[in-house]
């Protein structure tokens, strides 16, 4: 039995989030369904268990998704990324394989996780704007980097923690975050030990509620303090939302 590594990409969208769930389609059910079929073969094989870096949400997006899963069949890497691309739907894609140590852990073993948001910042909409939040009233970028900056560090995130969160884990370190703008589109990038769930998506909304109502960057940090969900601002859309890397070695800030 060898285990191997992959780096997962996907479109978001039409999914109900990364997790398998019962008769729900999800990413980890339409890889699962592919990994099964090209290793095991037959009509009905027996499941490939996969076990993935970190859950994201329906509609959000991914780039660097790491999963794991063990085979007992050998696997040639040219071979299995052109074959499990040709199984999988459109908008989902495997870049990368590895065969990896059995002590490794998608999961366990994760040092950091880096997300982006992406935000499009102009009046009018186009049909180029997909997987971005439209935002029509101008934003301040040193604001918002200032805002940020009270995230950096080890803290209690309960304050952007989903109240439908099952998991009692509320403390994380934030390595990184910060906003950068190229032209019209914003990003706004992450990186942590780990996320809670709805974590991201409930910053950004906190950020966009400072903007739009001037309030000083400061507030960020009393909401952080407050440690209640109910003095930061609303879960955003989760389309502009996409997991960029997940990394097992200490973090590195660029």
């Amino acid at each position: 039995m060898a285990r191997f590594a992959i780096v997962v990409e996907y479109v978001g969208t039409n999914y109900a989030g990364s997790q398998i769930q019962p008769d729900r389609i999800t990413i980890q059910s339409e890889l699962e369904k592919a990994l099964s079929t090209l290793i095991l073969g037959g009509k009905n094989p027996p499941r490939i268990k996969s076990i993935f870096s970190g859950r994201t949400d329906a509609g959000v997006h991914s780039k660097g998704q790491v999963v794991h899963f063990d085979s007992e069949k050998p696997i040639v890497a040219s071979r299995f990324l052109n074959s499990i691309n040709g199984l999988l739907p459109d908008d989902i894609s495997v870049k990368s394989i590895q065969q990896v140590d059995d002590n490794f852990h998608a999961q366990l073993s994760a040092r950091y996780r880096v997300y982006q948001y992406k935000i499009v910042n102009r009046a009018i909409r186009s049909v180029w704007d997909a997987h971005s939040l439209l935002v029509r009233e101008p934003l301040d970028l040193k604001r918002m980097n200032r805002s940020l900056s009270y995230l950096i560090g080890e803290h209690d995130f309960t304050s952007f923690k989903s109240a439908k969160a099952t998991s009692p884990a509320k403390d994380c370190i934030v390595y990184k975050a910060e906003c950068t703008k190229n032209g019209d589109f914003i990003t706004i990038e992450i990186a942590a030990n780990r996320f809670l769930y709805n974590m991201v998506r409930s910053i950004v909304g906190t950020l966009l509620m400072i903007e739009h109502n001037k309030f000083e960057p400061e507030l960020m940090k009393q909401v952080l303090e407050s440690k209640d969900r109910r003095f930061a601002g609303p879960t955003i859309s989760p389309d502009g939302l996409t997991l960029i890397e997940v990394g097992y070695q200490p973090y590195q800030n660029s």
